[in-house]
């Protein structure tokens, strides 16, 4: 007789067994989506960035070139830190990682800590993600529990863990947004320039 295994519910041949694994961190839409929407903003660029550590051609360039075939890979021990630091204290809304396991495998981040201050001295974890074989965007809410977007002049993020415990990291993209201040001109539609030339002749 074949092996067996004594499992709620009765006996399952053990060939027939597949073992249950973590579900993969679902991908999130394409953060130019959020773009279109009019409600947020990239601010990146408004930032200063900084790494704990780099291979020579993986650094913040590669985080911010738009291109997601190149990566920041770092070169050093855990955490591995990406520091975006503002000139003054600003309002953010969401946090996009582009994180790929096929491509990555080891040195894709498992465990992710976001943290948010003034400085470096007084920075407090906001969010820690446990990360399961992603390929895609994740969308990091930088949010309180009202929904309220956070205010800061810093934000840090720490790679904790990789996957396979591999020792040095890949991130291939992050993006920053600030919601966009609905002012009183705002809240009427859009005109488009065809809806201009089309009332360009009242007086």
């Amino acid at each position: 007789m074949g092996a067996t295994w004594v499992l709620m519910g009765g006996v399952k041949d053990m060939n027939n067994l597949k073992m249950t694994t973590p579900n993969k961190t679902p991908p999130g839409a394409d953060p130019k989506q959020l773009e279109r929407t009019g409600t947020v903003r990239e601010i990146g660029s408004q930032a200063v960035w900084s790494l704990s550590s780099c291979k020579p051609g993986f650094g913040v360039d590669q985080l911010r070139d738009d291109n997601l075939e190149t990566y920041w890979q770092s070169d050093g021990s855990q955490p591995h830190l990406v520091n975006i630091q503002f000139r003054r204290k600003t309002t953010v809304k969401t946090l996009c990682i582009y994180a790929d396991y096929k491509s990555d495998e080891s040195y894709t981040p498992s465990k992710i800590s976001v943290r948010v201050g003034n400085n470096f001295h007084n920075l407090q974890e906001i969010r820690q993600l446990e990360l399961v074989e992603p390929s895609g965007w994740i969308h990091v809410p930088l949010t309180d529990n009202h929904k309220k977007p956070t205010r800061t002049f810093m934000i840090q993020i720490a790679v904790l863990a990789n996957h396979q415990n591999g020792r040095d990291t890949h991130m291939r993209q992050i993006k920053i947004y600030t919601p966009v201040e609905e002012s009183s001109i705002g809240k009427f539609p859009r005109c488009t320039t065809i809806d201009f030339m089309m009332y360009r002749s009242i007086r």
